[in-house]
């Protein structure tokens, strides 16, 4: 009855499923979830006010396979999407750029650390937090305690519940000090949100003659893993299989739960017009939570009467009902543990993971689009 089965409709499932779909495939989507999208579900709140369920997903990318599949079945709401961080009621440009090194410094020393910085690193460039810490020059290593104390270590130990330096270097290496005047958080061609929603593009992506989608359904209700073939309904299943979910929850955590970060998502709306006046505010030093979101200015819905924000406090998965895996935590271990039940599944030659969980790794939305339609590409052959 069918040729794929896709688990999982965010944005690995669903944009795996539309190819294989396209190249004649009869494909088959099973979604624990009572919706499709994943974590990029978005929906009107009561108010009409367009949230992200699961917390803010900005959309960008330079790559341009990626941006022209995706807008095959959305319009966008394209802008540069700018992040502040309080620190102690000062909000300054994040990443640390030089318009945030004036702002800290006044004008005649940050200009003399402007020279030092674009001296020794060139102008537009992209420093790591702890490759400027290695600098032996006292003034730029003071710039880099500076950014440490106020900008990263608080924030990194609320959001990880680990110091820096236990967190893998993937993680760190991510946290840059940009050497330009670009406020933009990303520097990305393309930035922005789908018009519609990121719910509709993913509704428009898998409508599909040769889609069939189930929500609400856990693949261990239909799927299992016998030997070296997989049973579908009880029946043996020769067809490709793509799977998206936890690895370890797949075999029910046989050999001990992987260790994620999770989040709790504080909505409130308000009946004035604005709250922070931007998208996104991170609370470096202070409060409990890391963030807040303001989601009518990511959306485009300015206009719109009231507001709704989110206030997120990470704390540590424990796979109790209700907790969501968001990011993985990397460490030898912890890859060590995955590889265990990734190698569970190499007697089936017709199965693939892809995605976050299912390969326990960080992606952004465009990485993981690139990954899939490559992996589509792979299959249909």
């Amino acid at each position: 009855m069918y040729d794929s089965i896709i688990i999982g409709s965010g944005a690995a499932g669903s944009t795996v499923a539309r190819k294989l779909a396209e190249s004649g495939k009869k494909t088959l989507v099973l979604e624990k979830r009572p919706h499709i999208g994943g974590n990029c579900y978005d929906r009107l709140d009561a108010y009409g006010i367009v949230i992200h369920e699961y917390g803010p997903h900005i959309f960008h990318t330079n790559e341009e396979e990626v941006f022209r599949f995706l807008s095959e079945f959305t319009e966008w709401h394209l802008f540069g999407h700018e992040v502040v961080a309080d620190v102690y009621g000062t909000q300054l440009v994040v990443p640390f750029n030089l318009n945030t090194l004036h702002k800290v410094y006044g004008k005649g020393k940050a200009d003399r650390l402007e020279k030092l910085l674009v001296e020794e690193y060139g102008a537009g460039s992209r420093v790591t937090i702890m490759e400027l810490k290695k600098n032996e020059n006292p003034e730029i290593k003071a710039i880099a305690d500076y950014v440490y104390e106020n900008i990263f270590l608080h924030y990194t130990m609320k959001q990880w519940g680990q110091t820096p330096e236990e967190i893998d270097p993937e993680v760190t290496g991510r946290v840059p000090v940009l050497l330009s005047y670009d406020n933009r958080y990303f520097q990305d061609k393309y930035q922005g949100m789908p018009k519609g929603g990121y719910t509709a593009m993913f509704e428009k992506m898998l409508s599909h003659p040769d889609i069939t989608v189930r929500t609400s359904t856990d693949c261990k209700s239909c799927i299992s893993f016998t030997g070296d073939q997989v049973l579908f309904e009880g029946e043996g299943f020769t067809g490709d299989v793509v799977y998206t979910g936890a690895l370890d929850e797949l075999f029910d955590c046989e050999y001990g739960r992987l260790p994620y970060r999770s989040l709790d998502f504080q909505f409130e709306h308000l009946t004035q017009d604005s709250f922070q006046g931007r998208s996104v505010v991170n609370y470096t030093v202070s409060e409990d939570f890391t963030r807040i979101t303001e989601f009518k200015y990511l959306t485009g819905q300015q206009d719109a009467r009231g507001t709704t924000i989110v206030r997120e406090y990470p704390f540590a998965y424990t796979g109790a009902e209700g907790e969501i895996p968001y990011y993985a935590i990397l460490n030898d271990d912890n890859r060590a543990l995955y590889q265990r039940y990734k190698d569970k599944l190499a007697p089936f030659k017709n199965v693939y993971l892809l995605g976050r969980l299912a390969e326990y790794k960080y992606y952004n939305i465009d990485a993981i689009v690139k990954e899939a339609l490559r992996l589509a590409g792979t299959i249909r052959r």
